[in-house]
């Protein structure tokens, strides 16, 4: 059977692995029409006649995440190191995130750390990876693995670190409304794995 064949029977076996037709921006601002009539509003009244416009946009932002390559902020970097092989950190970095379940906020911060061999990566390309992975829909485990693995494939560190701490709204504004209630997630690799040494160190310096 050949890969065309095999890539049919695929899609009708499996539906998520048909390729996604992505709806027009026309469609999108009436999905939002119908969210604002089933809400029990009237989407022809004058302040909400611009409101599906807006909110499209608002996704753009959000969710802006899908239309960048993490991995791409990484492919350019420097092995002029000097011999440099300690920890790199960046800590307190603002996470905006939606959980996939809900669509709510997902607010909170990330530190990463990571310890270079032979090469380094401009600081800000680490808090793009992890700005790109937030912009779209997500769960904190999720996010915080693809940020470790991207991390440690694209410059083969001695070890890669990540904590995120963030709260949900699905679960501050809704269901069991408990606003003061924190997610931490973390990931560790290489030498942040196996050296509780290096753990320490890492956490002591999210600390300050």
């Amino acid at each position: 059977m050949n890969a065309a064949v095999d890539g049919l029977r695929s899609t009708m076996t499996d539906p998520r692995s048909a390729p996604l037709k992505k709806p027009s921006r026309e469609e999108a601002e009436a999905a939002v029409r119908t969210l604002i009539a089933w809400a029990g509003d009237n989407p022809a009244r004058e302040g909400l006649i611009d409101t599906p416009g807006r909110v499209v946009r608002a996704y753009e932002e959000f969710f802006e995440g899908y239309n960048e390559d993490p991995y791409k902020e990484l492919t350019r970097t420097f092995e002029e190191v000097e011999g440099y092989s300690d920890m790199v950190m960046l800590r307190d970095i603002a996470i905006e995130s939606h959980c996939e379940h809900h669509m709510v906020a997902i607010l909170g911060k990330a530190h990463v750390a990571y310890v270079p061999t032979s090469k380094v990566v401009g600081i800000s390309k680490l808090a793009r990876v992890i700005e790109i992975f937030a912009k779209r829909l997500q769960t904190q485990e999720t996010m915080t693995a693809q940020i470790a693995d991207t991390i440690n494939r694209a410059l083969e560190p001695a070890g890669v670190a990540i904590l995120i701490e963030a709260k949900h709204q699905c679960m501050t504004t809704r269901g069991i409304k408990k606003p003061d209630v924190a997610t931490i997630t973390s990931q560790f690799t290489g030498v942040f794995r196996d050296d509780p040494r290096m753990e320490a160190r890492f956490m002591q310096m999210i600390r300050g």
